[in-house]
């Protein structure tokens, strides 16, 4: 009987570290699974990209892959530029993780319709995140936040500006919770989450968010990992880079 096992090769956030691992053993291909640290996001684009494309790079096809999945989403447009060698990419069509973990656009799009304002927790976001904040992002020394003074403590700012102004950048530039009203924890059930469930709701009281929890579907990066590659996904030929578009595609090949 012929060998039907497909082989790739996963380069993913550590975010989903779990889902994707999950996968990985529970699926019928090979896949072989590399997790960059959480973070990248909060880089410039051009060095995003570049750390993705490094480990793109370093991808040898002599090892028999078919093909490279990427475990990221449009992601500040961080993979932007970003070109396929030897290999083709395969990267699913989402603007971010969360349509990662709610399986789909349309789920993506129907719960973000109804509730503006939400931030969102799962089992990757708070055990990858130590401090759980925006003051010391992952790469920050070198990322967007770094360039806003936000990776700086109060008293930091305070020895640099003064307490005037640096109560003033802390008001204006650190209030990002402001933003949110409602925090929602999204459940994907690999686990026990007690903890996590723990965690999330305290985070939600400490800034006075309504607290949600809501289940997740694996639908999405399980397609991923089949190699079942439909209309949700884009696949990068040899020689060609993903782009981004400004519509429902969200992103595509060039």
């Amino acid at each position: 009987m012929a060998n039907t096992v497909r082989k790739f090769r996963f380069i993913g956030c550590e975010v989903l570290y779990r889902e994707a691992c999950h996968l990985a053993a529970a699926g019928p291909n090979a896949v072989d699974v590399e997790f960059l640290a959480k973070g990248l996001h909060d880089l410039e684009t051009a060095d995003m990209a570049a750390k993705i494309q490094a480990v793109v790079d370093a991808t040898d096809p002599a090892k028999g892959y078919e093909a490279i999945l990427l475990g990221y989403a449009r992601c500040n447009d961080g993979l932007v530029g970003v070109r396929a060698r030897d290999l083709p990419l395969v990267i699913p069509k989402a603007h971010d993780c969360i349509t990662l973990l709610l399986g789909s656009r349309t789920a993506f799009r129907a719960y973000f319709d109804k509730n503006p304002g939400t931030y969102y927790k799962s089992t990757g976001w708070i055990e990858r995140d130590p401090e759980e904040g925006l003051d010391r992002p992952a790469y920050g020394i070198s990322g967007v936040m770094k360039n806003l003074g936000l990776t700086e403590t109060f008293e930091e700012l305070v020895a640099k500006h003064g307490r005037g102004n640096a109560e003033y950048i802390i008001e204006t530039l650190g209030g990002w919770e402001k933003a949110y009203s409602r925090l929602c924890y999204i459940e994907m059930g690999l686990c026990d989450e007690t903890p996590f469930e723990a965690r999330a709701r305290q985070i939600a009281k400490q800034h006075g968010w309504t607290y949600e929890q809501k289940k997740g579907d694996l639908g999405l990066l399980r397609k991923l990992f089949l190699g079942e590659w439909d209309e949700d996904f884009v696949i990068v030929p040899p020689n060609q880079c993903i782009v981004a578009r400004n519509d429902e595609e969200i992103l595509d090949s060039r």
